[in-house]
């Protein structure tokens, strides 16, 4: 039995539980860190394929005026490049290299859709507004970072002067709530031109957040040899500063009156405070109540209901691809990071009531109906495509490109496959219409030299990370969620019923990302690190 004691145990290391354990090794605190899988950075991660690098989770990474002064402050070096993105409909593709970039897509969209004129210059009324306030809200150093206790100067010349701005910006975007479909409708009676804007989010994504992307666009960054360089740098941090990570450890109870975890090994690690970095329902799963006084016991029942009445957000489909095609035939039509529709006919009721009456059919459902809908999908939806060596050109052969295509898919729905015996059918049927799609419309016959092809699903996700319902942004906004979502109370996310036991990351903030999961793991960092030491770690240091 492991019965090392640590002041701080962490369970999950991707982003958020990284960025909390750099911050509590650097105060001098004993951690460890539990991971289930053999690696670091969860859903932010990087792998190896044949001599291809690809991300297997985010394809670039937000600044929001957190990433660099992070890095900064915990004494990283890393180099960040430029992350430009295109989006395009059908033949048009608009390079989003500067504000003025947007206007260029305002005139894409112009031609597709010379009717909706009027509606289009509405839209994008609301979209330069909403860049504004985005800019004052990221385009600025996040001062958890700064020590401006010390610094009197950006004090008083810098942060106090920003502060009254960003709080009107956030004002203003807590006032834009709404779900992006029923806003940008009431923009718009063209329902096509309507999807071509809000298919590429999650469905229900508040309308700021998501009219938001338009900046953040402009706001990527990709470390040079794949994001997964990001989480590498941060736990190569935590071990230099006397932290602990365990991976291949998969959490099994917790049993907080004894203040114990347990793994499906039989080991155990006592701690003083816990910092939960994963999944929540699997948290409110393991929890053992034993020995809890009745009031906390209602507390955490409390809570354990809402967490599983909620819901996972969108999950998504990625198919990777090696190409024997020169990287300057990709570099021609697009930057190293698209979002593309492959018509301008937008997705109307397919991922909605279709879907809805396609999984209420259940075990009545033909495979020939599934896969005629998956086609209709494929042909619609909005993909987001990375090509790593458009950034880095490393990280593909010579000669040769790799590809990362990805779109939003119902968990559910793959599930349903799966129980219907069909699942290795219905992802390879996916992986090939993907493929058509984009041979016949933006890449034409430059995916007809194929020599590696793979895909994850949203069971993959599920599986791994142990995300519910495949969820790469914590929870849906279809439902109500158990998580804090006004920015002004990011600070209170890190709380739960439980005694001494935080959370962080995507599961504890909504709507979730890389920057929220940072600030949530400093945020925890910060609380656990205010208390006071135990008195053997005192002796040690």
């Amino acid at each position: 039995m492991n019965a090392t004691h640590h002041e701080i145990l962490i369970v999950g290391a991707g982003l958020s539980g990284l960025s909390a354990a750099a911050y509590v090794s650097k105060a001098g605190r004993s951690v460890l860190v539990l991971e289930k899988t053999d690696s670091c950075g969860g859903l932010l991660n990087s792998f190896t394929r044949d001599g291809y690098v690809f991300d297997a989770g985010a394809r670039s990474i937000e600044n929001s005026g957190i990433i660099r002064p992070m890095l900064k402050d915990l004494g990283i070096e890393m180099e960040l490049l430029d992350s430009r993105v295109s989006i395009g409909v059908e033949s048009k593709i608009v390079d989003m290299e500067s504000k003025e970039s947007i206007e260029r897509y305002k005139e894409v969209l112009e031609t597709l859709y010379p009717d909706s004129m009027s509606d289009i210059r509405r839209i994008f009324h609301v979209i330069d507004k909403v860049y504004k306030e985005m800019d004052v809200i990221y385009g600025f150093e996040n001062p958890v970072f700064k020590n401006f206790k010390q610094d009197k100067r950006y004090l008083f010349k810098e942060l106090l002067p920003w502060m009254g701005r960003f709080l009107l910006a956030v004002w203003r975007m807590e006032r834009m709530q709404e779900p992006v479909e029923t806003y940008v409708a009431r923009l718009s009676s063209n329902r096509a031109l309507n999807d071509i804007i809000d298919q590429h989010f999650f469905k229900r994504t508040p309308a700021f957040f998501a009219l938001g992307y338009f900046y953040v666009y402009l706001d990527y960054l990709y470390p040079k040899g794949g994001t997964g360089k990001f989480p590498e740098q941060l736990a190569k941090k935590v071990l230099e500063q006397g932290g602990k990570i365990q991976t291949d450890t998969q959490v099994t109870a917790v049993q907080p009156a004894k203040k114990l975890v347990y793994d499906s090994k039989g080991n155990t690690y006592p701690y003083d405070k816990l910092l939960w970095c994963a999944d929540l329902k699997t948290l409110y799963r393991s929890l053992d109540t034993t020995d809890l006084d009745s009031k906390s016991i209602v507390s955490i029942t409390n809570q354990s209901k809402k967490i599983f009445a909620a819901r996972g957000g969108d999950s998504v489909f990625s198919l990777f691809l090696g190409v024997e095609t020169s990287i300057q035939a990709f570099a021609d039509i697009t930057n190293g990071h698209l979002f593309y529709t492959p018509s301008r006919q937008g997705l109307g009721e397919t991922h909605l009531s279709e879907l809805k009456s396609l999984l209420g059919k259940k075990n009545e459902i033909q495979k020939e109906e599934l896969f005629a809908w998956v086609t209709k999908y494929c042909t619609l939806t909005t993909y987001e495509i990375s090509i790593p060596s458009l950034r880095d050109a490393s990280l593909s052969p010579e000669g040769k490109t790799g590809l990362v295509v990805s779109f939003l898919l119902e968990y559910d729905l793959v599930k349903l496959g799966e129980e219907l015996g069909w699942y290795d059918q219905f992802r390879l049927h996916v992986e090939h219409t993907m493929i058509d799609v984009l041979n016949r419309s933006l890449f034409k016959g430059l995916l007809e030299k194929i020599e590696l092809q793979f895909s994850s699903s949203p069971l993959s996700i599920e599986r791994r990370y142990s995300s519910s319902e495949g969820g790469i942004t914590g929870w849906t906004f279809e439902r109500p969620s158990p998580a804090i979502s006004k920015l002004m109370k990011i600070a209170s996310a890190i709380k739960t019923p439980i005694f001494d036991v935080y959370q962080c990351g995507q599961w504890a903030y909504s709507p979730a990302g890389i920057p929220t999961a940072i600030l949530t793991g400093w945020y925890a960092a910060d609380a656990i690190c205010s208390g006071p030491q135990t008195k053997d770690r005192k002796l040690k240091s």
